[in-house]
């Protein structure tokens, strides 16, 4: 029998437009292929490039910790690699962005000794930069979950854009919802006020197009309004700079004898 491998594939956010070559490949090629995407059409999709596909989908519950449901969609891939079979981990956008499962079963793999790779694929982040027309590079980008922002303390640049991924389970702590309330996202805008961002300052609920026949969702409010927004699971929120830029004026007045003495 010829020994496992695993390859854990991004499918990209546009049904059939985001794809790599590469990604493909592993799909067409392998014994066996999970997938874990939300749309029904995505796994008709991949069903269309391998015969022998099974949905990881299944294992979500409402009430479910998510942390048993990553457990038992890594054992079930790793039973089959260990059966010496190519599998192959289809992953909705980037196998490798706010995905746990693709990141614990290759370490697993490799613990084993079995040969385990991660293809890119577009993800959500790629989506919100183009369709907002956001450059990280310009005032700078901070990107975190949006429990775990609510958890721990971070320091925050306000000048700089905050990006909250999965802000629809903002506060969670039992890992087992599908959604949090207003109460649980009030309790969110009031720390971003505490964090420099006023009530009134415009934020973006963004969610990435899926089809290419649909617009993404990119819906403009004030800060004030998230509690009562309609927010779901693959909702973003972006915050635009809330301060301008300060100039650090000790370090340009070093630079600037460095570039005199030169």
């Amino acid at each position: 029998m010829s020994k496992g491998s695993l390859a854990c594939v991004g499918t990209g956010m546009m049904l059939g437009a985001h794809i790599g070559p590469r990604a493909r490949r592993h799909i067409e090629e392998a014994d066996v292929v999970f997938v874990a995407v939300s749309d029904p059409l995505v796994e008709l999709w991949v069903q269309g490039m391998n015969a022998n596909v099974h949905s990881l989908q299944p294992f979500y519950e409402e009430g479910k910790p998510r942390t048993e449901t990553y457990r038992q969609m890594v054992a079930t891939m790793m039973e089959e690699v260990r059966a010496g079979r190519r599998v192959c981990g289809a992953f909705y956008g980037h196998p490798g962005v706010f995905a746990i499962v693709p990141h614990k079963a290759i370490a697993q793999a490799r613990q084993e000794g079995y040969a385990a790779i991660m293809e890119a694929g577009v993800s959500a982040e790629d989506c919100l930069y183009a369709d907002l027309g956001i450059d990280p590079g310009t005032f700078g980008c901070q990107h975190y979950e949006a429990s775990q922002f609510m958890f721990y303390k971070r320091r925050i640049d306000p000048s700089a854009y905050l990006v909250l991924w999965q802000i629809g389970v903002a506060g969670d702590r039992t890992l087992a919802r599908f959604s949090t309330g207003a109460a649980f996202r009030q309790v969110l805008v009031d720390l971003l006020v505490e964090e420099g961002y006023p009530a009134s300052h415009e934020v973006i609920a963004y969610e990435a197009a899926t089809l290419a026949i649909s617009a993404p969702r990119m819906e403009r409010m004030p800060l004030s309004a998230l509690p009562s927004a309609h927010l779901q699971l693959s909702t973003t929120l972006v915050l635009p700079p809330a301060q301008v830029l300060q100039r650090n004026g000790v370090v340009l007045d070093r630079l600037a004898s460095l570039t005199v003495g030169a």
